[in-house]
């Protein structure tokens, strides 16, 4: 029970705290925080198949592939926030970015591990390159973004 009220609060509690945000910056970098939900929605896909890792909590019935939770919940609107603080500075960019992903995959991964997933076929130094690859892709694209709606 405890595993699904972790989940339900990862899924809505960030939402609400795009409002101290402002709708111009919600706006803004909405688009790329959709896309690499895309992407990483995509990865569990894969890593369902390859047996990355093994998802063994959910909320939702097709929950077992992809960690709705963190994928449409903390992930995406935390990924707002990031490139709110930091997308005019790359490397800061890149550096908060690691951190978070590290604090993720290298203290928070051993309390959700074995609650929420295992890792199988991958280790989490591999996850957090994957994570680190894709913080590096989606820069691109807002970069991308910027300069086709010249905000």
């Amino acid at each position: 029970m405890f595993n699904k009220i972790m989940l339900w609060a990862f899924l809505l509690l960030p939402w609400p705290t795009l409002l101290f945000l402002g709708k111009k910056s919600v706006k803004r970098y909405m688009p790329v925080a959709v896309f690499v939900s895309l992407l990483v929605t995509i990865l569990f896909e894969v890593a369902h198949s390859l047996k990355w890792w093994v998802l063994i909590d959910q909320i939702v019935p097709w929950g077992y592939i992809t960690n709705v939770s963190f994928v449409y919940g903390i992930f995406l609107v935390g990924t707002i926030w990031i490139f709110h603080y930091t997308y005019r500075n790359f490397w800061l960019y890149l550096l908060v970015n690691a951190v978070i992903d590290g604090l993720f995959m290298f203290v928070l991964s051993n309390f959700f591990e074995g609650r929420i997933y295992n890792l199988v076929n991958f280790n989490q130094f591999q996850v957090f390159l994957l994570m680190v690859g894709l913080s590096l892709v989606i820069y691109g694209y807002q970069k991308w973004q910027e300069e086709v709606f010249k905000w």
